[in-house]
């Protein structure tokens, strides 16, 4: 079969290599799938780096989650049967941008009907993360006003539509005016160019001076810095990552003077400490896409063939919604 592999840390351009390797096997307690669509996400640019918190050994396949059809099962498998398409995290060194990969039956969940391949491989980690900072790490309240920095990127994405769904206010903070455009076919109510705009002062603005009451920032550096001087009284912001480059170092004196809270989210950690909140997310999650209150939008459909590209331009920042590669 064929599969992306990287044998030298680098950037993906350079080392991620489309090759022929043996069909893979699910042992006990696994699935093995035909990989149906795999979205690009940025922990698979910071594998290819080396930078991920996970360092499989090489040679390895990136790619992080998938929509599959399950093609065998191993022994001790009972929740699933060859046929059916799932979606989830499937078992680096060989993730998911390969023609077939494994994936342990505890990280694989229903595709929800309503959603094609392309779009049900990124209802995952994405929808995932955004769901447990809104409702698990803080509660959004409806009425609320939520403030979503790389709202047009994939975990960015899932966080407007899941606050609109949660009936809160959204303000969207994108880097581009096509990254705006996607934003509003999101649904967020304000969208800020911040290559034109200082967000600041119109997230006031459009608070009629309270602020923002929930921020979610995957972006750090100046993003969270701005999310300080435009929080509400009381307010929440959540920590997702580090997209932009630097980690903030928080006065914590100035959240004691105006009252908010500093919130952390490693999604990751739930698989080991507790998995039911997984499976109730993901219920929720396929409820909400039932009915239609989010879908993911793929803004690329792109072959497996012109993986490395997508890859390197998601970690160059130019790509816009929720890039896709389908076999």
């Amino acid at each position: 079969m064929k599969a992306w592999r990287v044998h030298e840390l680098g950037e993906p351009r350079d080392v991620l290599r489309f090759e022929e390797i043996d069909d893979p096997a699910a042992g006990p307690g696994q699935l093995l799938v035909r990989m149906l669509a795999a979205p690009a996400n940025f922990p698979d640019v910071l594998l290819c780096r080396g930078k991920y918190q996970v360092r499989p050994p090489l040679p390895f396949t990136p790619g992080v989650e998938l929509c599959g059809e399950v093609i065998s099962v191993g022994e001790n498998v009972t929740r699933f049967s060859v046929g059916d398409r799932v979606i989830g995290n499937p078992n680096l060194p060989l993730g998911a941008f390969a023609e077939r990969t494994v994936m342990d039956e505890v990280n694989a969940f229903p595709a929800p009907a309503s959603l094609d391949d392309a779009s049900a491989s990124a209802l995952f980690i994405g929808y995932q993360t955004a769901w447990f900072a809104l409702h698990r790490r803080t509660r959004l309240l409806e009425g609320e006003t939520l403030l979503v920095h790389a709202a047009a990127g994939g975990v960015g994405s899932a966080a407007v539509q899941l606050g609109k769904a949660a009936g809160a206010r959204v303000i969207g903070v994108v880097g581009g005016p096509e990254k705006a455009e996607y934003c509003r076919k999101l649904g967020a109510d304000l969208v800020i160019d911040r290559h034109t705009d200082d967000f600041v002062p119109l997230v006031k603005e459009f608070t009629g001076g309270k602020g923002a009451d929930v921020v979610f920032d995957p972006v750090g550096g100046d993003a969270y810095t701005g999310s300080t001087k435009c929080i509400a009284f009381e307010g929440r912001i959540v920590i997702i990552g580090f997209a932009g480059g630097t980690i903030p170092t928080p006065g914590l004196n100035h959240a004691l003077i105006k009252n908010y809270s500093i919130i952390g989210l490693h999604w990751g950690l739930y698989k080991e400490r507790n998995r039911a909140v997984i499976e109730e997310c993901h219920t929720e999650l396929a409820a909400l896409a039932e009915s239609g209150a989010i879908a993911p939008l793929v803004s690329e459909r792109l072959s497996l063939s012109e993986l490395a590209d997508g890859i390197a331009r998601l970690g160059e920042g130019t790509t816009v919604g929720r890039v896709v590669f389908e076999p």
